[in-house]
């Protein structure tokens, strides 16, 4: 299997720094929320985790099988699991108690479940990863996502990666007319759940798995050195311009003169994963793999370590817009040096995370090599 690829990894660190930028509370998010197009930080985080995601699966499965693959994943969406009630603990032990006082409507309105149906009931919603409340409800996603990966690399690899397409899009169209209300009243009707739909999360899963599944299926064949990249891009160059140019100029024209999509709204629908997205998100990423050779500079140090340390980073990014809404107080956002401080502040923990986590998995690489010659002389080895 080819060796990582640090453009891949400083593209995903440019893309956790683009969505703390955009959630900060700060006249920055104005310039920085979807300005390439009709697609976000977010389409391109879960679609390289996925793609990463699929790469590995295929590399466990050639050197210690499937067996060994559902161990692995399901221990990292554990660890990210332990993540995400970290995060609840933060939110419902330190967050809430001072956004109940009342001068915080910002952190209020995030929480508002939490008040309407107590501490304990939330907090079980939340730990089972029904109620999500916003912005802690992207790493559930990836934490379901990744639990479900083996069963779609497994069937995928035995069956044949359309009959996960077929299943996996006609879930997404469904989700497009509607199926997410569909499966909350069969839910709430089985097991008599009270709680609002937009609790459950503002991400709509059954559209947003195919984006998964899409990403997941190119690690797999990247892993198996049968993703030909650069000789479809190099021949969707022209097409795939055309298309990042004109919804970059829709995209302005809609800043401008505040463009109601009506009846079309849902093609450009970030929560249910709009066609729309996936056109120009793909178009996008055609020029990305043509341009490769210039964004190899991309590949700066901070940026790989950022990426390479994505979740525990993308973690320390939620705490930060926490922190962030709770200084805001009743304004409506935060300006003047004020926001300068923040968004430094944030860049600067989103880099000492990233430089503790790869610092930690150097010394742990270090112990494994320097014991590895031991072990090859102890008694019994072979």
């Amino acid at each position: 299997m080819k060796s990582r690829i640090e453009e891949l990894d400083a593209l995903r660190g440019l893309m956790l720094l683009w969505m703390t930028c955009t959630h900060l509370p700060t006249a920055l998010s104005i310039y920085v929320n979807q300005p390439f197009g009709f697609f976000a930080a977010t389409e391109g985080f879960i679609f390289l985790s996925a793609l990463f995601s699929g790469r590995i699966c295929a590399g466990i499965v050639e050197r210690r099988g499937y067996s060994m693959m559902f161990r692995d994943m399901w221990r990292r969406a554990g660890r990210l699991y332990l993540y995400q009630l970290l995060l609840l603990a933060f939110a419902f032990i330190i967050e809430a108690p001072i956004a109940a006082r009342g001068n915080r409507p910002a952190v209020h309105n995030l929480l508002n479940y939490y008040f309407v149906a107590g501490h304990w009931r939330a907090f079980l919603h939340a730990a089972v990863m029904i109620y999500r409340p916003p912005l802690l409800d992207i790493l559930p996603i990836y934490i379901i996502f990744l639990a479900l990966t083996p069963f779609a690399v497994f069937a995928g690899s035995r069956l044949g990666w359309r009959y996960a397409f077929a299943a996996s899009g006609a879930f997404w169209l469904l989700a497009q007319f509607g199926f997410q209300n569909v499966a909350y009243l069969m839910l709430t009707r089985a097991f008599h759940l009270q709680i609002p739909l937009s609790e459950m999360g503002a991400f709509n899963l059954w559209a947003w798995q195919f984006w998964w599944l899409v990403g997941l299926w190119l690690g797999v064949r990247w892993a198996n050195e049968d993703l030909s990249l650069e000789f479809w891009a190099k021949k969707l160059t022209s097409p795939a311009l055309a298309v990042a140019v004109s919804f970059l100029v829709l995209r302005y024209v809609q800043l401008e003169t505040n463009l109601d999509f009506g009846r079309f709204a849902p093609l450009f629908d970030k929560w249910s994963f709009g066609v729309v997205r996936i056109f120009d998100f793909t178009a996008a990423a055609v020029l990305v793999i043509r341009l490769r050779s210039v964004l190899k500079h991309l590949a700066i140090r901070p940026l790989v370590m950022l990426g390479q340390a994505s979740l525990p980073v993308f973690c320390i990014h939620l705490l930060a817009v926490f922190l962030a809404l709770t200084i805001m107080g009743n304004r409506d956002f935060i300006g003047g040096w004020r926001a300068v401080a923040l968004v430094i502040g944030s860049i600067s923990a989103l880099m000492v995370t990233a430089v503790v986590v790869t610092r930690g998995r150097e010394r742990s690489r270090a112990e494994r090599t320097a014991v590895l010659p031991l072990n090859l002389h102890a008694p019994g080895a072979t």
